[in-house]
């Protein structure tokens, strides 16, 4: 299996897969192309900031900043750049303004792959992704298709729920609405803080879904062609306010439910 790697972040989830995927001797990664998301049409960009800041109100996006911390896993599992490994194992490694550039279709054109892997990537536009010959997938750290879009762990924890997990799907024209490769359910890791519930939690994600991505690789034609459809879905997005407090409460409630399971 020949796959081309894209990711916009020099030690996201992209960082965390490549030397799994190196280590495996039936998958070849052909190159690597690392997005800046500079924004080819910022207009476009403000005004969706905009509308999603009323939304979810100031006090949101302003705690959606502060959550931004605790989704960066690079100290957390000691992640090398991307530029960095891809150097050492002598792979291509090539840097972009946008998923939405020439320079992008380009190069994923140039890799001759069999599938593109999309991993810490946002919307992948159709000309990229059609390019390899199997198309492109993507690991979406979340139950799908009940959690579209939403960000790991604390969507699951606003519904009252003790376990989260990870999906392995094909792109398609829509954000995590493609057929359904490989999914797995996970117990969320309760810590003393929310904080630190989301960051272990995301971490043992990342590990079991890279694990993972490499076993489907293996024998990826025949798992592609047991592919499901996903059923209706709902989206989500950063919590507002009043969604973070729920997700505040219901977190302590669940927490002591575990701590008082594990002790009696």
């Amino acid at each position: 299996m020949r796959v081309i790697v894209l990711s916009s972040s020099p030690t996201g989830f992209a960082a965390c897969c490549l030397p799994a995927l190196l280590a495996s001797p039936h998958i070849t990664v052909a190159s690597v192309i690392q997005n800046h998301a500079i924004v080819l049409k910022p207009w476009r960009h403000r005004w969706r900031k905009l509308k999603k800041t009323v939304r979810i109100g100031p006090l949101g996006a302003i705690n959606g900043l502060r959550m931004r911390a605790w989704y960066d896993l690079s100290e957390r599992l000691k992640l090398e750049p991307l530029e960095t490994q891809a150097q050492r194992h002598g792979v291509a490694f090539a840097t972009t303004p946008s998923m939405f550039s020439p320079q992008t279709v380009e190069l994923c054109r140039a890799a001759n792959a069999d599938l593109g892997l999309s991993l810490g990537n946002g919307y992948i536009p159709a000309r990229v992704f059609s390019t390899p010959r199997l198309g492109m997938i993507n690991i979406h750290h979340e139950m799908l298709p009940q959690f579209q879009g939403a960000q790991s762990v604390i969507w699951q924890i606003y519904h009252g729920s003790a376990t989260t997990g990870f999906t392995i799907h094909k792109i398609d024209d829509k954000i995590d609405t493609g057929e359904i490769l490989h999914q797995e359910e996970m117990p969320i890791v309760f810590r003393s803080t929310l904080a630190q519930t989301v960051t272990e939690t995301y971490a043992r994600q990342w590990e079991a879904s890279r694990d993972a991505l490499v076993k489907l690789l293996e024998n990826y034609e025949a798992r592609a062609a047991d592919a499901k459809p996903q059923g209706a879905g709902r989206t989500f997005t950063t919590p507002s306010y009043w969604q973070f407090r729920r997700i505040e409460k219901n977190f302590e409630q669940l927490r002591r439910a575990q701590s008082q399971g594990a002790t009696s």
